[in-house]
């Protein structure tokens, strides 16, 4: 066998190797990471009913704006990104008070979207590569059936979830075997931030 040939396989072999070792590069991603306290906070593109006490005209739901503001009647760019819907409800009630007396708001998030940071991303060999609210308990399994599973090239031993609530730690995760064999051991739950890196297979 010649240099070149011999220094090719070589080569070849030792990227199989770091490939069959990548899946042992990182610990495995923690089975539990939901927190109790979650509270769910406000973003582009969500829908908001608000509420105002004997006060129906005032009263309707209105979209959360793409720069994270909303307006209603009597309320003008009012800042709603990353606020939960009590702390909203407050701060409207303020805007309210010049107009109003003691003003009684309730919101209600009709449609969710959420704040970026708070998104699930799912990147690479995934049949639909996608963004995703977070759910309070959201799993690994009910990520891969929103983005409907990988494809034929995917290394689904090989993915990683990149949690960026803990300074972008990475974790291992088994998505051919929770969804190609079943084995629920390989489930997990997501948090709010999370991205999900599923690459290629390359033998």
């Amino acid at each position: 066998m010649g240099g070149v040939a011999r220094y090719f396989f070589i080569a070849l072999a030792a990227t199989l190797l770091v490939g069959c070792a990548t899946n042992n590069e990182f610990a495995p991603a923690p089975a539990t990471a939901a927190t109790s306290d979650y509270s769910y906070h406000i973003g582009p593109g969500d829908i908001v009913n608000i509420v105002v006490w004997r006060n129906p005209e005032l009263s309707m739901s209105v979209p959360v704006r793409p720069d994270g503001k909303l307006a209603a009647p009597l309320i003008e760019d009012l800042p709603a990104l990353g606020k939960d819907p009590t702390t909203l409800s407050r701060d409207i009630e303020k805007a309210l008070a010049k107009f109003i007396r003691d003003p009684v708001v309730t919101v209600i998030v009709t449609q969710f979207v959420g704040p970026y940071s708070e998104q699930i991303r799912v990147v690479g060999e995934a049949t639909k590569p996608q963004v995703l609210s977070y759910k309070q308990k959201m799993t690994l399994l009910d990520v891969m059936i929103a983005v409907g599973g990988v494809t034929d090239f995917a290394d689904g031993n090989g993915a990683t979830i990149l949690r960026s609530a803990e300074g972008n730690k990475q974790y291992s995760v088994r998505i051919k075997d929770l969804i190609k064999r079943g084995d629920v051991s390989a489930n997990v739950e997501m948090k709010p931030g999370d991205v999900l890196i599923i690459p290629r297979s390359w033998f």
